[in-house]
């Protein structure tokens, strides 16, 4: 940068900072209180509007609602239906009570389904070592360039 280019930014951000402060003082000036206030300039609504605001200041009860839907249930019903679920949650406890666990020998569970992987043939893709699958891959590579540009006379 040259000197004449760091004069020219310093005098623009003098100039917005001169920019800025003028706004905020046009603001302050808009919000201090003029010779007029708020009950010397009514406007000809003013009247019928604040009327209206007064009648509506309350805010509505649940009876001004229409009625959707059934009613909720009694507390009666509501006591039977959870008694309903208690006794199934029950039911349901003492059937897994009842349930013979056979994880009791995790050491044999394993042994057993290493014995079952082991005995499932294993396919050919699988038994192909790294180098083999590079030596693939490579090929693949290979086959898919773009032939050599055709000499234009």
């Amino acid at each position: 940068m040259t000197v004449p280019d760091m004069n020219a930014q310093q005098a623009k951000k003098w100039a917005m900072t001169g920019l800025g402060l003028a706004a905020g003082l046009s603001l302050a000036a808009c919000a201090t209180p003029g010779a007029e206030t708020a009950g010397e300039a009514i406007a000809p609504l003013s009247p019928r509007i604040t009327a209206l605001i007064d009648a509506n200041r309350g805010y509505p009860d649940w009876r001004d609602f229409p009625r959707q839907g059934t009613p909720p249930p009694s507390a009666v019903e509501v006591a039977g239906r959870v008694t309903a679920l208690d006794s199934a949650s029950s039911e349901a406890a003492a059937q897994v009570a009842a349930i013979d666990w056979t994880l009791e020998d995790p050491e044999g569970f394993a042994r057993r389904v290493a014995d079952d992987i082991a005995a499932r043939p294993i396919a050919p893709a699988t038994l192909q070592t790294r180098e083999e699958v590079e030596a693939f891959a490579q090929g693949l590579r290979d086959r898919g360039r773009a032939p050599p540009p055709i000499p234009r006379r």
